[in-house]
């Protein structure tokens, strides 16, 4: 037997939508603002004539791995989580396309993204009501449990995939993980809000190693320094652990390894702490 092709890579920033947000509209019930609409590679989202958002998703098959993708509905039954309420969903599959499509509509977010897209540059100033609903929020998360196995940048979170992308780029490390708690897994300054702190997109979330949604915020914010220093220093027990320290250094995979771009703010400072983590992970 053959296996099928992979699907064709799409980006939806550039892609006829509009016969797709017609059957969304048709199956959610509602009118989508076509003023409001939000374009991004995956994604594209709107606000109803209801007064509520819906957001639409396109993955191809073999990005959809056996715990489904209906990550936002399934996250309705978090508690103390600062987060959009969920109110329907539909899906269906593109066989032409050998994609997926899923809607979600939701409340409206609080407040606008800290940053919508691309790199954080400068420090957002964020009120110490905004770090202390971050910090009851990550932790009300972390203490839940779930059949859900995160899929940070969409592929499932193992120890194997935690080893060979930070063996690949820092060389032999023990990266065996200890603790696995409830994660987000998408955490970066495009899907939190302020000034009111609110954390959406939860397409991803699920079962991962201790640290990686502060580590994720903290890489995000590291062409900031002082902001990348008050993220660490908010998330301190996490991000002072050994599984803390390792989910550290996978995200600087993202920065510093193989792609490793010259002109990204955060490839210097993710360098530094590099030689950091290194360190105290040596030192243990």
């Amino acid at each position: 037997m053959t296996s099928s092709p992979p699907s064709a890579s799409v980006d939806l920033r550039r892609e006829p939508v509009e016969e797709v947000l017609d059957r969304v509209e048709r199956s959610l019930g509602v009118h989508l603002d076509r003023e409001t609409l939000v374009r991004k590679r995956r994604s594209v989202g709107a606000q109803t004539d209801s007064g509520t958002w819906v957001r639409l998703e396109r993955r191809p098959l073999e990005r959809i791995d056996g715990q489904g993708w209906n990550g936002t509905e399934a996250a309705a039954a978090l508690v103390g989580i600062a987060k959009p309420e969920w109110f329907a969903g539909t899906a269906w599959r593109d066989t032409a396309a050998r994609a997926m499509w899923r809607a979600d509509e939701t409340s409206l977010l609080p407040g606008a993204p800290v940053k919508p897209g691309g790199t954080l540059t400068v420090d957002p100033e964020l009120p110490e009501a905004w770090w202390a609903a971050l910090n009851s929020s990550l932790d009300a998360l972390a203490a839940q449990r779930t059949t859900r196995v995160a899929t940070p940048d969409t592929v499932t979170i193992t120890q194997a995939r935690v080893t060979e992308e930070v063996t690949a780029t820092f060389g032999a490390l023990d990266t065996t993980i200890e603790d696995w708690t409830t994660a987000h897994a998408d955490m970066n300054w495009a899907n939190v809000t302020s000034p009111s702190f609110c954390l959406f997109d939860w397409e991803d979330w699920g079962m991962a190693p201790r640290g990686l949604d502060s580590a994720s915020l903290w890489g995000n914010s590291l062409a900031v320094p002082a902001l990348a220093e008050r993220v660490r220093h908010e998330r301190r027990e996490d991000l002072e652990s050994r599984d803390g320290l390792l989910m550290s250094l996978f995200y600087c995979t993202k920065v510093v390894g193989r792609y490793a771009d010259e002109a990204d703010p955060k490839l210097k400072p993710a360098r530094l702490e590099v030689e950091r983590i290194l360190r105290e992970l040596q030192a243990r």
